[in-house]
């Protein structure tokens, strides 16, 4: 940025002073220029008041003139082209009143022709004439004057040839040019500097035409442009190189302070909470070396909290899968503790139908205990592989073909209480459900358990109801209470661990739902109410059902 504010401030300076210097150079050359043809007019009219003054004095000239005498006239003829070559004239011609050429220097045969008369030049400054000549016209500047011999008035005009040589005389100053455009010529103004308008006639007719030519002065080349362009140039190549050398210094700046960050960039990329071991230590005193040591010791402190998180995450687990140990057993106990409590009840109060009771409820029994024993096989298979995982599912390869009306009938008389009815119907073509018969059997335990406890001691009903899906490929279950139904905010919270709303609840329940039902691949969706009660559906995968 310097550089180039310098660049373009001697740029802006230089340009300024040679634009004046310019300027007062056109000046002077176009003053040459107009001093040069001021002179030359002068020139051309003291020999033209030369050439009156002679011929005035010269009886020759007025016989010549009458035809009175063979020699005089002979003299008259010949006297334009004399006078004109020692004058140093491109041209002279010599007219009467009534424009007869009584003598012409440089078209001899013009004698005796009737020619337009020339104006006499009053601003004094000449006139560029186009005359005839042996093989063409002539364009010259000259002078007009007028005089008077023995009472008759004659006219004279005379100049030099304004061809391209005389021009490039005249345009002496190198660099410029001049151009003369004749009336009814175009001017080119586009290069133009000066243009002088100067009176013109055309004496090749018969009559005058008159006009004005104009002379302009053109300039080639310009300097300021030029000089421009090569402190333009100078300039382009000094920038090249400055950012050349900014570049290279850059480029080893670079390479000095991104190869050490590359390489702690490197090992910090490899660390990951199983591979703290990478080596940060260095003996750089500048700000990579400090980064270096302040990585060493986020490694170190990333080492004890990964230990002391290890070892929250196994209490975690731990505590989790007890959780899920209680409930589970919780619930396979709630059907014992029924039965237990009825036939305590018989037996206190009709100790005779005790015996009978006892083989009525004993399936629900044999049931409940033949569910915690397969209960305590599903946790005991637990693996580091985790097929079954904690929810005790199998993996996809062990999937078995599940009875769900059978299912949902054995759950529906273990649930029954003396206030709430629990009531179980399944399609008579129901087919095999795919998947562990615990795990369902859970999902619909815990279903229907909630379903139970929304009632909070009143009476109610809950129904669990088994059909074939509309699509052939699904069975689904329906689990519908009467209960005290749950609020919007309440249900976003039921299938989150540990939230519930019953007291000693774990509030486990519905969450290992929605985590049994999502790994047996099936889908779940609930309806609810408050005070109008709740509705689970499930829809679970057919067995071989393609």
């Amino acid at each position: 940025m310097p550089l180039g504010i310098l660049a373009l401030g001697v740029r802006a300076e230089m340009g300024r002073i040679v634009a004046r210097e310019h300027a007062d150079r056109l000046a002077a050359a176009t003053g040459i220029i107009e001093g040069d043809l001021a002179r030359e007019h002068r020139r051309t009219t003291e020999r033209l008041d030369a050439v009156a003054a002679e011929l005035a004095s010269d009886s020759r000239f007025r016989l010549g003139v009458n035809a009175a005498d063979p020699a005089a006239r002979a003299w008259l003829l010949d006297y334009a082209g004399q006078t004109m070559r020692a004058a140093g004239l491109d041209f002279l011609q010599l007219q009467d009143r009534g424009g007869r050429v009584i003598s012409s220097g440089h078209f001899r045969n013009e004698y005796d022709r009737i020619a337009p008369r020339p104006v006499a030049d009053s601003a004094g400054q000449g006139v560029i004439v186009r005359v005839r000549t042996p093989s063409e016209s002539m364009v010259a500047f000259g002078a007009v004057d007028s005089f008077t011999v023995a009472g008759d008035s004659y006219t004279a005009v005379g100049g030099v040839a304004l061809d391209s040589a005389r021009l490039a005389t005249l345009a002496r100053t190198p660099g410029l040019e001049i151009e003369l455009a004749l009336p009814g010529m175009a001017v080119d103004t586009g290069r133009a500097v000066y243009a002088m308008s100067i009176p013109f006639e055309d004496l090749t007719g018969n009559t005058a035409q008159r006009g004005t030519a104009q002379l302009t002065i053109i300039e080639r080349t310009s300097p300021l442009g030029e000089l421009q362009r090569r402190v333009d140039r100078w300039f382009l190549l000094a920038l090249a190189g400055t950012l050349l050398l900014a570049l290279m210094l850059a480029s080893w700046l670079s390479a000095r302070i991104s190869r050490p960050i590359r390489e702690l960039s490197s090992r910090t990329a490899a660390l990951d909470l199983e591979r703290l071991d990478q080596d940060f230590a260095s003996d750089r005193t500048d700000e990579i070396g400090e980064l270096s040591r302040l990585l060493g010791a986020m490694t170190q402190r990333l080492r004890s909290s990964t230990m002391r998180l290890r070892e929250a995450e196994r209490r975690a687990a731990i505590g989790d899968m007890s959780r899920q140990v209680n409930h589970d057993i919780k619930n396979g106990l709630v059907p014992i503790r029924h039965v237990v409590r009825h036939l305590t009840d018989v037996a206190e109060k009709q100790p005779d139908e005790l015996a009978d009771v006892f083989q009525e409820r004993r399936g629900t029994l044999e049931s409940s205990i033949r569910y915690l024993e397969d209960l305590a096989r599903s946790y005991a298979q637990l693996g580091p592989a985790g097929e079954a995982g904690v929810t005790g599912v199998p993996g996809q390869s062990d999937r078995m073909a599940t009875d769900l009306g059978v299912l949902i009938r054995e759950v529906a008389a273990n649930l029954s209480t003396e206030s709430v009815s629990v009531t179980a119907a399944a399609d008579e073509d129901l087919p095999p459900v795919a998947g562990d018969p615990i795990a369902i059997r859970r999902i619909v335990e815990n279903l229907a358990g909630n379903a139970v406890d929304s009632f909070e001691g009143r009476s109610g009903t809950v129904t669990i109801t088994a059909e074939r899906g509309t699509d052939g490929r699904h069975v689904r279950l329906v689990v519908a209470d009467t209960g005290r139904g749950m609020t919007r905010e309440e249900l976003d919270r039921a299938f989150t661990d540990f939230a519930t709303t019953k007291p000693g609840g774990t509030g486990l329940g519905l969450s290992v739902v929605r985590r049994l039902i999502s790994d047996l691949g099936g889908t779940l969706r609930a309806t609810t109410e408050p005070g109008a009660g709740s509705r689970f559906t499930v829809e679970l995968p057919v067995r071989n059902a393609g």
